[in-house]
């Protein structure tokens, strides 16, 4: 996600993250704003490490793909417990990716062999309105 915005270009192939730091100039009225953006492994190995990266956030992305229930699931159990703990107050937005993979015939076919489907989007908007994420 980070890389395609800060980039305009969509990766060919996916590198997992350790800690990644981009920096992007927009434009709000006439007045030019950077923003420091950072993107943290989401491995337990790092559960200590990552809110080291935390301190000075003034908003948090909590992304999942829509075409993995766990990562949907990992928003509730993980992120916002996560992120309230070490920063309270800051607000968050939930954030859906691969929503062009949701309706894919391989991506249903594959998630109904594990007897599972794609994250609907009402399901997306019930689980923030739940945890209180900024819309």
């Amino acid at each position: 996600l980070l890389i395609s915005y800060t980039t305009n270009k969509f990766p060919s192939e996916y590198v997992p993250t350790v800690f990644d730091h981009y920096a992007v100039t927009v434009m709000i009225g006439d007045e030019p704003y950077t923003l420091g953006l950072f993107d943290t492994a989401g491995q337990e190995d790092y559960d200590r490490l990552r809110p080291l990266s935390y301190p000075q956030t003034d908003v948090f992305l909590v992304c999942f793909s829509v075409t993995s229930p766990a990562s949907f699931e990992n928003v509730r159990e993980k992120w916002f417990p996560e992120v309230h703990h070490h920063c309270p107050g800051v607000p968050c937005l939930i954030v859906g990716t691969q929503t062009d993979l949701r309706d894919d015939p391989s991506v249903r076919e594959k998630l109904a062999k594990q007897k599972m489907q794609p994250v609907r989007k009402e399901d997306g908007e019930r689980m923030a309105k739940e945890l209180g994420a900024v819309k």
